[in-house]
């Protein structure tokens, strides 16, 4: 799973952090994102984006709904306690 937070605005400018939006995130976890103004950068990292995605397996509704209903409750177990570990 893919955690990383970019972004990317028209082909000059970066993002990069930890910061979630949500206000745990920016007010208890005092997370951090930089700004980048460089084309090469930004070019670089829409490249690994494109890698991402095109690396990537999608996951459609059915699929999620015929998980066994024990792996069911344990991911909305482990997504309500994620915040707080």
């Amino acid at each position: 799973m893919l955690h990383a937070k970019t972004l990317t605005v028209d082909g000059n400018i970066s993002l990069i952090g930890s910061t979630n939006l949500d206000l745990r995130s920016f007010d208890l976890n005092y997370e951090n994102n930089i700004v980048f103004s460089d084309t090469a950068l930004t070019a670089d990292i829409i490249e690994r984006q494109n890698q991402y995605i095109a690396d990537s397996d999608e996951v459609q509704l059915k699929q999620v709904k015929d998980w066994p209903l024990p792996y069911r409750i344990w991911n909305n177990i482990v997504a309500t306690m994620g915040p707080i570990l």
